[in-house]
């Protein structure tokens, strides 16, 4: 019996780990693949290779967090547990996907382990406060160091990384010599390769980022039962998010997958730079984050800090009325151009800031980034609580 529980676990945590795969490829590598930087198929290798990267440094310390540290008695993981909150995990992804919101696994792992340690008992108030309050603070500082980039960096930066595409590919096989060698397209030029090297970096770094903080959502319950030992949780998890990255993430590679990926490439680079430093940082603590809400954040602080570039900083402090940004200014930083002097921008048309990010948006994702893991936390607690199988 505790054969096939062991099996059924771990095909239950390889289904939420293919989720996982199939929802954030789109995201990391939606913005390589639309500016045609790399394929499909080099952007789900792309996303195996750095997600496992991720899940087998710093990954495990927020597998450590969750399936242990989390709970003052380990012992509360059986079997029996260990499916039912990889169940509730699986079953917040199906909601996000329903509601058109990707819900956070994190968030929902957290959730879902919480109700299952109250139910028992064994829940470490000191470690959720820990992740509750970081949980708060990381989202604010995504929101202000991007209206920081957005108000003084933005132009720059695009001109940067803006991808101009030339005439034939943009790597070539030199095959003169005995060995193969890649090399350069001639037709090639330097600004090309720099916005397509970063653009696929920053996918990279997403990927990373994502192996850091996501493998915890599909083993830690495994982990922590003792049924499962880190190393092979980590490589089935891998495996599992690597088929899914080259499964059903190509239909979220094709669309962009998320609002994110929908920005223009500058705006979608910054947010996902800021948005996975953070989250990588959280990982190296132990916390597990939710990179959808720092990245929504960050991209209402990027769009917050465009919109007021004619606000100067005395302005601002002492409440007087400034105009804000115009179209023209708008369509100028857009373009790369030499924007005005911060504070100097003329004044004709005025948009507000909501017309650079979608305020209902912006809304429906945080009310559903609360809501799917306050049902999971309810959920598993009343199952755990109530239902005699458990025992708790």
């Amino acid at each position: 019996m505790v054969g096939i529980l062991l099996v059924v676990g771990v095909v239950v945590a390889m289904f939420v780990a293919y989720n996982i795969g199939g929802s954030t490829t789109g995201p990391a590598f939606g913005p390589a693949v639309g500016a045609d930087a790399i394929s499909k198929t080099t952007a789900a290798a792309l996303m195996g290779v750095f997600f496992f990267i991720g899940a087998w440094t710093l990954g495990r310390n927020v597998v450590t967090k969750l399936g242990s540290e989390l709970v003052v008695d380990p012992g509360v993981f059986t079997l029996e547990t260990s499916i039912a909150v990889l169940f509730f995990i699986g079953v917040a992804l199906l909601m996000g996907n329903l509601f058109g919101v990707p819900a956070s696994t994190s968030m929902t792992a957290v959730g879902a382990i919480a109700g299952l340690a109250l139910a028992g008992g064994v829940l470490d108030v000191a470690v959720m406060g820990e992740i509750l309050t970081w949980w708060i603070v990381s989202p604010v500082i995504g929101f202000w160091v991007s209206l920081i980039i957005g108000r003084y960096f933005y132009a720059r930066l695009n001109r940067m990384v803006a991808i101009e595409r030339s005439s034939g590919p943009l790597i070539e096989v030199d095959r003169s010599g005995a060995v193969p060698l890649p090399k350069l397209h001639r037709t090639t030029n330097r600004r090309e390769l720099i916005g397509t090297v970063t653009v696929v970096a920053i996918g990279c770094l997403m990927a990373f980022s994502s192996g850091t903080s996501n493998i915890a959502n599909a083993v830690a319950p495994l982990v922590g039962s003792g049924e499962v030992a880190m190393n092979p949780a980590i490589i089935v998890g891998g495996i599992a998010v690597t088929i899914g990255a080259f499964t059903i993430a190509r239909r979220t590679l094709e669309t962009m997958g998320s609002d994110i990926t929908e920005l223009p490439l500058t705006a979608a680079i910054v947010v996902a730079s800021v948005s996975s430093t953070l989250v990588i940082f959280l990982s190296a603590l132990g916390i597990p984050a939710s990179f959808v809400i720092i990245a929504t954040m960050s991209i209402v602080g990027l769009g917050w800090g465009r919109a007021t570039r004619p606000v100067t900083v005395p302005e601002a402090v002492s409440g007087g009325e400034s105009p804000p940004v115009t179209v023209d200014a708008l369509a100028a930083d857009e373009a790369g151009e030499e924007l005005p002097p911060i504070g100097e921008e003329d004044v004709e048309d005025i948009p507000s800031p909501g017309s650079l990010f979608n305020p209902a948006t912006t809304a429906r994702v945080v009310l559903m980034q609360n809501i799917v893991p306050a049902i999971a936390t309810v959920g598993s607690y009343l199952t755990f609580r109530f239902v005699p199988l458990f025992g708790l």
